[in-house]
């Protein structure tokens, strides 16, 4: 369990750490999110793949979380004060909650092998490529 609860928290505890922003690992991170997307997009989604779809957009949320981190010069060291940026920094409370619920639906998949039903995976994967499209306007604005 994550005793940070917010950003300040994060920063304290180091789960954030100031760091020098770098322009190229951030283009890296957001061009590896935009090619698995682009190739998950290609994928039928059914109720054998469902779950492992959502993981991997998950991870592409992950890539597009901590590139527009770095944009802004910090290292984060854990999912929860990723989302407690959009949340604390950015004053992103809507994209904060959809985050914190993909997340949580990761974690019960990767440390609880708990599969979601078909309906969970497929409102998850659309959840997910939301927060995407959200997360891509931000970084747009924030790479000019």
């Amino acid at each position: 369990m994550n005793k940070e609860s917010t950003w300040e928290e994060c920063i304290e505890s180091s789960a954030s750490l100031k760091v020098t922003p770098n322009k190229f690992k951030v283009k890296s991170l957001i061009d590896t999110a935009r090619g698995r997307v682009q190739f998950l997009a290609e994928i039928k989604i059914k109720e054998s793949n469902a779950n492992y779809i959502f993981e991997s957009y998950y991870t592409s949320v992950l890539e597009l979380m901590h590139a527009l981190v770095l944009l802004q010069g910090y290292k984060v060291s854990n999912h929860i004060c990723l989302g407690y940026y959009l949340r604390d920094i950015l004053q992103k409370e809507s994209l904060f909650r959809i985050f914190d619920d993909c997340r949580s639906k990761r974690n019960l998949l990767i440390y609880y092998g708990r599969n979601m039903s078909f309906e969970t995976a497929k409102l998850g994967l659309e959840k997910s490529r939301e927060l995407i499209a959200e997360l891509n306007k931000l970084l747009e604005d924030e790479f000019k």
